[in-house]
């Protein structure tokens, strides 16, 4: 088990002071991998006892111990694509991507918390609240899935994408208490964290979708959800964020049921009408009663 997996089972047992320190694992990784106990208690505000106490409690033998952790989870964490693609395939390459994604579904959703799950499907119902949407280059699918369920469900929903410029410019019309939804994963684009932070400080009450308690976007979200990314291939997989869109996208529909449905239903028709959706009876092959003619007769 991981220093993530660590934290995150013993997330409800940190006490105040442990919290502190946890806060600098998340937002500063890289203290704890190569500074030394006097540092990171200086940096958490805390004693080197207290930062001893907590790798204790994580399972560590002692803050060494923790140290080599972090160091082997950032170097996986900086890994590129380029570092992986020259790494020898796996010869049953079907079953072991099988495996993979399987494996990333189950452990995304098994990880969901009823309670958060509850309360993040309630903001994204609030038809008093806007939902902004701002996934990474990487993780741009979830993002997509993610927006494009949640506006077919009600009005107000933004998906936000392109440069620094574009974002700001769209995030102009943010009030406090609007729902952000931030998703990125390990080796996070700078200015979406600076964003979120901006937008953060703006009232935004931000829901994290993200890869542990080590990553920027854990640190002062509202409601975190974790996602496995894990790849047999160079590129990370957003099979398991994937699943995890559908699954607040089915809760938020739950809850804006009766709404949602005479919206669906507007929806339908206004595809229909436009016959912007492609269907067999629009197949130019074929003619009334179902005789074919030959390309010019």
């Amino acid at each position: 088990m991981g220093v993530v997996d660590r934290i995150m089972s013993q997330a409800d047992r940190l006490t105040a002071t442990e919290r502190k320190i946890a806060a600098i694992l998340a937002d500063e990784p890289q203290t704890i991998a190569f500074g030394t106990v006097a540092q990171v208690a200086q940096r958490a505000g805390t004693s080197g006892p207290s930062v001893v106490r907590l790798a204790v409690k994580l399972g560590y033998e002692g803050f060494v111990d923790l140290q080599a952790d972090v160091q082997s989870e950032l170097a996986k964490q900086l890994g590129p694509a380029r570092d992986r693609i020259r790494q020898r395939p796996p010869t049953d390459l079907v079953s072991r991507v099988q495996g993979a994604e399987q494996d990333n579904v189950v452990r995304t959703l098994r990880g969901v918390s009823q309670k958060v799950l509850d309360r993040t499907a309630a903001r994204l119902a609030d038809h008093n609240r806007q939902v902004w949407v701002f996934p990474g280059a990487v993780t741009a699918p979830v993002g997509i899935v993610l927006a494009t369920q949640i506006g077919q469900l009600r009005d107000g929903v933004t998906l936000l994408s392109g440069s620094e410029v574009t974002v700001s410019g769209s995030l102009a019309g943010l009030r406090s208490g609007d729902a952000l939804v931030a998703i990125d994963i390990h080796r996070y684009e700078r200015s979406l964290v600076s964003m979120v932070q901006w937008a953060r400080n703006r009232g935004a009450e931000v829901v994290a979708i993200t890869d542990g308690p080590l990553s920027p976007l854990a640190s002062g979200a509202a409601e975190t959800f974790f996602i496995s990314a894990r790849a047999i291939g160079p590129f990370d997989s957003m099979i398991g964020g994937i699943a995890l869109a559908n699954l607040l996208g089915s809760a938020v529909a739950a809850r804006l049921r009766d709404s949602a449905a005479a919206r669906l239903d507007a929806i339908e028709l206004a595809w229909t009408d436009s016959r912007a959706l492609v269907a067999e009876r629009d197949d130019p092959s074929r003619v009334p009663n179902g005789v074919r003619t030959a390309p010019g007769v």
